[in-house]
């Protein structure tokens, strides 16, 4: 009994050596471009990344009521004294390190006793970090209930990861995905000059949020009102004092966050 050739190896020699070049000339065209994708993500991540201004990090870090730690995974902020069982985990927007949100959450954590949680996300960009919320909510075991937010690109991964948390709060940011009926509580917050989140895209999005959400505009607020990291390209001209707008962000959450 004699053996069949296959198709390919009844194919003339040099035919078999084109396909041969081709798939290497494929695999490597394959390869170049993974790379070259790979690249660019790690330089985009890494060119302008937005640091704390000095003057205000300064300011939080002496607050002896202020108790900041760095886990690695997240900066936490806690109370010295006086903590309510409440926690938020905040997810930074795109290429803004984390430090440049503790004076931003300083109110919040000395006057009003709420846990916050800053993550570092993987690449500087929210959507390039998987860990589920609890990577950063057993940094706090103590705290009962857990709402996240996040500022800008930070909001869109908060959305993301709401329907495991008590409650969402966006800072100058909105939906990607559908939580209208999520039924879960949400509290945005924007500001009435921002370039970026601007009030009509804020104003868009409201479908993917449940019918009972609370927005509150918060007047000469730019998009980096909300954090303390200096301007930003594209952003429009805040007009509102720093300390005013953190001070509205800290009533605001007082008045939202659950209770345990």
């Amino acid at each position: 009994m004699t053996d069949r050739a296959t198709p390919a190896d009844s194919a003339p020699a040099p035919r078999r050596r084109r396909r041969r070049r081709w798939l290497r000339w494929t695999l490597a065209g394959l390869g170049a471009l993974v790379v070259l994708l790979v690249g660019g993500i790690l330089i985009y991540s890494q060119v302008g990344v937005m640091g704390p201004e000095a003057g205000p990090l300064a300011e939080a870090e002496a607050n002896l009521g202020l108790t900041i730690t760095d886990s690695g995974a997240g900066i936490l902020l806690s109370p010295t004294s006086g903590a309510t069982g409440q926690g938020l985990v905040f997810i930074p927007g795109a290429k803004v390190e984390a430090e440049g949100y503790i004076a931003t959450f300083a109110d919040t954590v000395v006057d009003d006793g709420v846990t916050v949680v800053i993550t570092r996300p993987w690449l500087n960009l929210a959507f390039f970090d998987p860990r589920p919320l609890s990577t950063f909510t057993d940094l706090a075991p103590d705290v009962a209930v857990w709402a996240v937010g996040g500022h800008s690109l930070g909001g869109v991964r908060a959305c993301q990861l709401a329907t495991d948390a008590d409650a969402l709060v966006l800072f100058a940011s909105y939906c990607a995905n559908d939580l209208s009926a999520s039924g879960i509580p949400v509290l945005s917050l924007s500001g009435s000059e921002d370039g970026l989140s601007t009030p009509q895209k804020i104003a868009d999005a409201k479908a993917e949020l449940p019918a009972n959400a609370t927005f509150v505009e918060i007047p000469g607020a730019s998009h980096a009102s909300f954090g303390a990291y200096g301007p930003q390209p594209g952003d429009g001209t805040p007009t509102a004092d720093p300390a005013e707008v953190d001070r509205v962000i800290a009533e605001e959450l007082a008045g939202f966050l659950p209770q345990p």
